[in-house]
């Protein structure tokens, strides 16, 4: 019908000049979910803050009574909390790539080793972020450690460096959004001895791992190790309270977590739990719910693709992970989150010809799966010293590893010794309701025979799927032969000499806090 007097006429074509306009103004606009925003309004900033070897479940707000983290607690109380978030491989460069590149450490080439190099031609989720428009950056331990400009980097892979989040917000413009790395070294060794006893830490109150002795010092290295955790936690509170002044916290998507587990023997570079499973707190106002403990399985390969999905950017077919805000949403399809992978290759250089200690894993609400490709080299390192650390490089040098090494063929409740440094089979399998502490391997129990068979399957599939080349060629020599780039050496320690210095250091005012440690 035509319009049949001028101001018809007028009224019309206004009509269609509001029509064009609102269609130019929407076109510098993107549509999620059926809601229309603007496109700089729309794009989350990104604050990830990682700890360097702190182990699930060592928050208050996982029921932990000794150690204090009010700054995660919030964070998990007013966001979620994940009750079996996994990293990728428990050792700092594997899993800190894998976080990177989204790729599982055997995907990733040269940096599925610690100490290496991580090649530029893999896709990371911060340069892509970078392009999109975002500012980048990181202070303190981003990737590594470990050779990036090797792998054709000009800067860390985890953004340019700055001293703080103060100086890398100063830099940034105004209206632009930002994705920034704070890695603290906490609570990475070494530690001040008794630094915890200053602060009132109850020694009483330490739940000590199943696989580590129950002694006066042992429960003392735990609460130094707390004392690490702490300072973290508070670091990451006054990060989050500069972004609160700035106006920033309400769009700010907020990961707190760490790269691997404790440095004590049998948790960090292990598979076991202690080794691999992670505390993971995310904030996101008005997206996540608060309160929300989830219990689905993630695996740190999902991080790339939760910050892309946030940012409505396309997550690249070579990222491994599944974002995690399809958990936040009620509707949609969802991933399969009952199970997790994890895995790790060579450590520090611990054994003679530099040789890793190749393993992957498997793991269920139910039970742990370890599959062991090498099971005549030493799993924590060779007894005498290679080139790294000592004898049993894998393990980082404590009072808590002296100890236990000194417990070699002496009587006690376990057998600690065995534990942290024993060789083991091809297979382990843990039955996690009885086990939490995976100290009891059941691979050859005929009960779960047929478990084992499905979970054996279940693994070989994913690594014939994901391209494991130790699917195909299980003894490879691959990762033994990557460069491992450190160039110095440490030697044979005597184990007495060692316990005298930590007695040394651990007294305070003339009183030795540390008791009961030596055996005879």
């Amino acid at each position: 019908m035509k319009p049949t007097t001028p101001t018809a006429r007028l009224r019309l074509l206004g009509l269609l000049f509001i029509s064009v306009l609102g269609m130019f103004l929407l076109s510098g606009r993107n549509v999620d979910k059926g809601t229309v925003e603007n496109d700089s309004e729309a794009k989350p900033n990104i604050l990830f803050l990682i700890a360097d070897d702190w182990s699930y479940p060592h928050a208050g707000v996982y029921g932990d009574p000794t150690v204090r983290t009010p700054t995660f607690d919030k964070l998990a109380q007013e966001g979620a909390l994940f009750e079996n978030a996994y990293c990728a491989a428990p050792s700092c460069s594997p899993s800190r790539a894998s976080i990177l590149l989204g790729r599982y450490p055997h995907q990733i080439e040269s940096a599925g080793n610690l100490w290496s190099v991580i090649p530029d031609k893999f896709l990371n989720w911060v340069s892509l972020l970078k392009e999109a428009g975002y500012h980048s950056g990181k202070s303190r331990k981003g990737w590594g450690p470990g050779d990036f400009e090797a792998g054709g980097y000009e800067h860390n892979p985890a953004g340019k460096d700055y001293s703080d989040f103060n100086t890398f917000l100063k830099d940034k413009k105004e209206g632009q959004p930002f994705v920034f790395w704070f890695g603290s070294t906490d609570p990475h060794r070494g530690y001040e001895i008794n630094a915890s006893i200053k602060t009132g830490m109850d020694p009483s109150t330490i739940e000590v791992p199943g696989f580590l002795p129950d002694l006066p010092c042992v429960r003392n290295d735990i609460m130094d190790y707390y004392y690490e955790v702490e300072r973290f936690d508070r670091e990451c509170g006054n990060i989050i309270v500069r972004l609160e002044k700035e106006g920033l916290l309400e769009n700010t998507l907020i990961v707190m977590t760490s790269d691997n587990g404790m440095p004590f023997p049998r948790a960090k570079a292990n598979l076991y739990d202690y080794g691999t499973r992670m505390p993971l707190a995310v904030y996101w106002k008005d997206h996540i719910e608060g309160g929300k403990r989830i219990s689905d399985f993630m695996n740190f390969v999902d991080f790339g693709p939760t910050f892309l999905e946030a940012a409505r950017l396309e997550t690249p077919k070579e990222f491994r992970g599944n974002s995690l805000l399809e958990l936040f949403v009620p509707k949609g399809p969802k991933s399969d989150r009952s199970k997790v992978f994890v895995e790790r290759e060579r450590h520090a250089n611990v054994r003679t010809g530099n040789l890793s200690y190749p393993s992957r894993a498997i793991r269920t609400k139910d039970f742990l799966y370890i599959r062991n490709f090498e099971p005549s080299r030493w799993p924590a390192g060779d007894p005498e010293t290679h080139q790294s650390v000592g004898q049993y490089g894998d393990v980082d040098n404590s009072i808590s590893k002296f100890l236990i090494m000194k417990m070699e063929r002496k009587p006690s409740d376990k057998d600690y010794f065995q534990l942290s440094f024993g060789k083991r089979p091809m297979e382990e399998l843990y039955v996690l309701a009885e086990d939490p502490y995976n100290l009891k391997n059941e691979a050859r129990n005929p009960k779960y025979e047929e478990r084992l068979g499905e979970l054996r399957a279940e693994l070989k599939s994913w690594m014939e799927h994901t391209n494991d080349l130790r699917a195909t060629e299980p003894q490879t020599s691959y990762w033994d032969e990557v460069l491992y780039t450190p160039d110095y050496q440490f030697y044979n320690y005597d184990l007495n000499e060692k316990i005298k210095e930590y007695k040394m250091l651990a007294r305070d005012g003339g009183r030795l806090i540390e008791v009961g440690c030596v055996f005879d």
